[in-house]
């Protein structure tokens, strides 16, 4: 990453057409059983921004925002800002973030906070992806790692919920162009027990690239991944992630294994692609239990999830 730069700060467009800086922080806290999917993407050179704001509770939606097609804004999450509803503030560069919202239907006031020392990494720098179709088409720099949620939220019939979770951040700038994919899958779980994440996609283009990004915090560092067997069982829809079952190598010469079940599902529209963006429940090997995100994309029109 270039240290110049500030990633939630402003980070000057190039000229590619779909030049984007986003954020996203996700929330998932088994004892309340709430969790939520928080992003925004702002698209300089197309003059739009875009969020999503979703919360659910055991299982099902709680309140949902999505927002496509918002027109620009120059203002970022470091100092801060607004949008959508939400304000966003950087309490603390990459390692503390601040979420409010507050409207009569629903308000929310919740701090990610790093688990890791350094919290996130760019996991374009840690893949080394060779044949380099995400860093030509999805992004430069993708910060990410998983975070401490606290705060609360307020529901509807005013009944206040205190959140004591755990789920991933990201930062990240770049081109996103999801019309270069044909389809991808991605599985970000966090074990508290052990310690350890998984921060891994892999992604198909259109001309039948196949590349990952890949890495994993051990309880010790930041390390690369060498291989990945991913596989998944999907629903009716065939879009939504119903099971997973997948075997890691890291660079150690360690071999990982973990399941896991469906929790929650929303789907995002993306004109050209759609995202099945998830919470699931993961299962080591060893029997320690974690939560995290599942996500899975697609091209339209539909051929296929690629198994």
């Amino acid at each position: 990453m270039n240290e110049i730069v500030d990633p939630e700060g402003y980070v000057p467009a190039t000229d590619h057409p779909k030049w984007n800086q986003s954020l996203v922080c996700h929330c998932y806290d088994p004892d309340t059983k709430v969790g939520c999917f928080i992003r925004v993407g702002i698209q300089e050179n197309l003059n739009e921004s875009n969020t999503w704001f979703v919360f659910f509770k055991d299982g099902k939606p709680l309140f949902t925002r999505a927002n496509m097609n918002l027109p620009y804004t120059p203002e970022r999450m470091n100092p801060g800002m607004k949008i959508a509803g939400m304000e966003i503030t950087v309490l603390e560069k990459l390692n503390k973030v601040r979420v409010q919202f507050d409207e009569a239907d629903f308000a929310c006031d919740l701090v990610w906070e790093g688990i890791f020392n350094p919290p996130m990494k760019d996991c374009v720098e840690m893949s080394q992806d060779e044949d380099g179709s995400f860093a030509r088409e999805m992004m430069n720099v993708h910060l990410e790692g998983p975070y401490r949620i606290t705060g609360s939220i307020t529901i509807r019939n005013k009944e206040t919920i205190d959140i004591n979770g755990t789920g991933y951040r990201d930062v990240s700038y770049g081109p996103r162009n999801w019309d270069a994919m044909q389809h991808y899958r991605l599985a970000w779980p966090y074990f508290p027990e052990r310690n350890i994440t998984f921060a891994i996609v892999h992604g198909v283009s259109t001309d039948n690239h196949s590349a990952y990004l890949k890495m994993m915090h051990d309880g010790e560092d930041w390390i690369g991944i060498k291989s990945v067997d991913a596989k998944n069982t999907y629903g009716e829809d065939d879009m939504a992630i119903k099971t997973m079952d997948w075997t890691i190598v890291d660079e150690k010469d360690r071999t990982w294994q973990f399941t896991a079940k469906y929790i929650f599902n929303w789907l995002f529209p993306l004109d050209t692609f759609v995202l099945t963006e998830q919470f699931m429940e993961y299962t080591l090997s060893d029997g320690s239990v974690g939560y995290g995100l599942a996500e899975s994309g697609y091209r339209l029109p539909w051929e296929g999830n690629g198994g």
